[in-house]
């Protein structure tokens, strides 16, 4: 096998075509391994997840690209909106939502919107994160009896791979059926790492695939687990971390030393005291305003110790581009070095990162997350009497079908923003409804709102803007 893979890079070197291909001196030791992702997940993925978790504890470049992309992507929360035709339907179907997001952690530590906001930057660090769908008792007084449990990648072990009698294989903790289609996990009944829990070290249970929720952002075909988005930066934020550890030592050791004395005979150093730690070092004493006399031959040099330089900086900055490209977070969001910030650039760059974070919410968050969220809850509230909705076995895919809107984005200069939006609208380049969803709201809630207020305003006499239209206000009563 080597000798023919050697043999076709000299006729691939003979015959020119792609230099990628060739075996030149420059790409001699350029030999990438040929396996699988699953692969090589299965063989680093513990170690790759380990060493990201360290640095967002310990480095704070990478804790800030986390919370930055946690922030971005899911901020307070992606939220639906029904599109059952009956406007009373969906209030009451909203309402029961909104009730019921309070309520939805099983670990009672935040809301639905808290655990999209974990969910996000669980897949960041890890990669990967796993719910378990819960279905509760009618006498644990919820108001829709199901919550969401949190599973960190940890859990789920990357080297069960085996064949069961039945003929369905696990891979990677994931069990498959006999024509791959996904049937249930092999989740660890407590943390590998967590030593405060006791018992039950080692021990699996099988849950069924129904029951979970897998949130993961493949970056390859067939890829089974996932990646952390830091595992292309971590070898850059480890050695940067280390390097600006090292010259923040050395300047510190620098400060340190004042002065030295040069003596011809060491054993006469002048008015040496020893030094208090017990180390058996010796110090010289100095003093604002001090003569020292010196004995003959005795010479003082102050220290002078080399400065950082006019590269320490560059190098800082190139590096940190080098770990944002890797991460996709803008250098501002990663670095919060606003210096070379401009309009310009700063919208250039949030416009690209925006593009990216919309893609992510739709085909990762929502597809994977909120979909399947929704829809069994809404199955369990119409189950469990939650709530009554005549035919719903009938018509489920017409009372499922919702609408997600992500928070709306904050722009540099909002004003040109807004006066774009109105003139776009007018134009007929685009409608209230979609300028109100990528705000975040729905339109037809604004709308009410609006009216309701505008209702107020006439009963009231008030009137607000800098142009107001005269209020129809009603004849006095007598």
């Amino acid at each position: 096998m080597i000798m023919l893979s050697g043999l076709r890079r000299r006729i691939g070197a003979l015959i020119g075509g792609f230099e990628a291909a060739q075996g030149s001196r420059r790409l001699k030791g350029f030999q990438p391994s040929r396996a699988h992702v699953n692969t090589l997940i299965s063989a680093t993925g513990s170690d790759i997840t380990a060493r990201a978790r360290y640095l967002v504890r310990n480095n704070g470049y990478a804790l800030n690209a986390a919370e930055s992309w946690t922030g971005n992507a899911v901020g307070t929360g992606i939220k639906p909106s029904s599109l059952i035709a009956d406007k009373d339907l969906k209030t009451l179907v909203q309402q029961l939502w909104l009730a019921w997001t309070d309520e939805s952690d099983a670990e009672e530590l935040t809301d639905f919107y808290g655990q999209q906001r974990r969910a996000a930057r669980e897949v960041f660090i890890a990669g990967e994160v796993f719910f378990r769908l819960r279905p509760r008792r009618p006498e644990d007084g919820l108001t829709v009896p199901l919550q969401l449990q949190m599973l960190p990648s940890e859990m789920l072990p990357l080297t069960r791979t085996e064949v069961l009698p039945n003929g369905n294989t696990i891979r990677q903790g994931i069990e498959f059926d006999r024509i791959g289609r996904r049937v249930a996990y092999w989740f660890l009944r407590r943390h590998p790492g967590d030593l405060t829990d006791p018992g039950m070290v080692g021990e699996m249970v099988r849950v069924p695939a129904a029951e979970i929720i897998h949130v993961i952002d493949p970056v390859e075909s067939g890829q089974l687990r996932g990646v952390s988005r830091l595992a292309p930066a971590i070898v850059k934020l480890f050695l940067l971390d280390q390097y600006d550890d090292a010259e923040l030592e050395r300047k510190k050791i620098a400060a340190m030393y004042a002065m030295f004395v040069i003596s011809p005979a060491p054993t006469d150093i002048i008015d040496v005291t020893p030094a208090d730690d017990g180390s058996g070092d010796r110090i010289v004493e100095v003093q604002p305003g001090q003569v020292v006399p010196l004995e003959p031959g005795e010479q003082i040099q102050t220290s002078a110790p080399a400065d950082v330089g006019g590269s320490y900086e560059p190098f800082e900055y190139r590096t940190l581009l080098q770990i944002s490209a890797a991460t996709g977070i803008p250098y501002a969001y990663l670095s919060n070095d606003m210096l070379k910030a401009n309009y310009s650039n700063s919208r250039m760059a949030l416009l690209e990162f925006r593009r990216r974070v919309e893609a992510w919410q739709h085909s990762v968050m929502v597809h994977q997350m909120c979909r399947k969220v929704w829809q069994r809850w809404l199955d369990v509230a119409v189950l469990s009497g939650a709530l009554d909705i005549s035919g719903y076995e009938r018509n489920r895919a017409s009372f499922i079908a919702c609408s997600w809107l992500p928070p709306k984005w904050d722009w540099v200069d909002p004003l040109k923003d807004a006066k774009a939006e109105i003139e776009q609208i007018g134009a007929g380049l685009k409608s209230r409804t979609q300028a109100l969803a990528e705000r975040g709201y729905d339109a037809e809630q604004v709308d009410a709102e609006i009216a309701a207020d505008r209702e107020r305003e006439q009963r009231l006499g008030l009137t607000f803007g800098s142009d107001p239209t005269p209020l129809l206000l009603p004849p006095p009563t007598s």
